[in-house]
């Protein structure tokens, strides 16, 4: 990426905040690329095995929890890492293709949604939000061809993007499969559904309440959204990422908020307006700071600042619950159990 600078995965540039709880998990993450994710406790509050490399597990266990799409979750593992994408991952650009290919979904009508994959065709494709998404999908495609009568597009989207965010430290969301590569023209969305940068709390709420999300669930979505990966102003035309370490999946994105002094800056290049903090190092959105500024989402965004395994239990469902939207006849790939229960 022409303002990704020098990607460089194993580095990243230390906030000036006084170090927390998890100063010393960050301090060990260069270590554990090297000698793999550790195995969760399977007596904590997430018994589910969060991020573990597919040879941490028997075969056994990998169709326990991934059906028969556990092969297709080892190619997705061993596609992440990249020292010359980004920050070192794919895992970012995978989580936004599934989150914007689902964030079009209206409940009135049922239109929008990741069923039937519509981002491949126009106009959802030239939708200004989902701009350099066609990396992602084309990053995808060896996988699709290879399992191509194993699973759909729509199905790989949002299955890639539960195993990035395992692999980066997020919870394990059980998988549903089911989603077709088809549908009705009617029910293609048009672009604009999808949340604006400059958005204010009333364009928040009412992109997400017309998707059937509250505003603990909007808080959370945009929290694990915005952790990882980056801003590009080629694309956007805001430039930076949100944290210090936009490929570990944490509750980093409230401690940046509320232990920073954000200072509006404009990108002259593009005539984007963002937040700076006094380092220069990060950024945030103007749609970001309503989460400090608006009082229910700040009370949402200091629950998850103080809690990150809150966080980490209500973004596994809210996401879960995205990613389905508008999808029928889903069944458990680990289980056979219809999308109801």
């Amino acid at each position: 990426d022409p303002d990704s600078d020098t990607a460089v995965s194993a580095q990243y540039k230390v906030n000036k905040r006084p170090r927390d709880d998890d100063s010393e998990d960050e301090m060990n993450h260069n270590a554990e690329e090297k000698t793999g994710p550790k195995v969760e406790d399977s007596s904590s509050d997430h018994a589910a095995p969060a991020h573990i490399a597919y040879d941490k597990l028997t075969e056994f266990q990998e169709q326990q929890l991934y059906g028969k799409y556990y092969k297709i979750r080892r190619d997705i593992i061993a596609t992440l890492s990249d020292k010359e994408h980004d920050d070192g991952s794919w895992g970012p650009i995978l989580v936004r293709l599934a989150w914007h290919s689902s964030g079009t979904f209206d409940k009135l009508d049922g239109s929008g949604g990741c069923d039937g994959a519509t981002m491949r065709s126009k106009p959802e494709c030239d939708d200004p939000e989902n701009a350099g998404l066609e990396i992602a999908r084309n990053k995808l495609e060896a996988i699709k061809q290879k399992y191509d009568k194993e699973i759909t597009y729509s199905d790989l989207w949002i299955f890639a993007s539960y195993i990035a965010i395992e692999a980066m430290g997020g919870p394990y969301i059980p998988f549903k499969s089911g989603r077709s590569d088809e549908k009705e023209k009617k029910l293609c969305p048009m672009n604009g559904r999808l949340p604006s940068a400059e958005g204010d709390g009333g364009h928040i709420r009412q992109v997400f309440n017309r998707m059937g999300f509250n505003d603990q669930e909007i808080v959370a979505l945009i929290g694990g959204g915005h952790v990882l990966g980056r801003c590009h102003k080629d694309r956007s035309g805001y430039d930076g990422p949100w944290v210090d370490n936009p490929i570990k999946f944490s509750n980093e994105y409230f401690e940046e908020l509320f232990e920073n002094e954000w200072e509006e800056k404009e990108i002259k290049e593009t005539g984007k307006v963002q937040f700076k903090d006094k380092g220069d190092e990060l950024m945030m959105l103007p749609a970001d700071m309503v989460m400090i500024k608006d009082a229910e989402f700040e009370k949402w965004s200091k629950i998850y600042y103080k809690d990150k395994h809150r966080f980490m239990k209500d973004f596994g469902v809210a996401y879960k619950k995205l990613t389905e939207l508008g999808c029928k006849n889903l069944v458990h790939v680990n289980g056979g159990q219809n999308s109801n229960e």
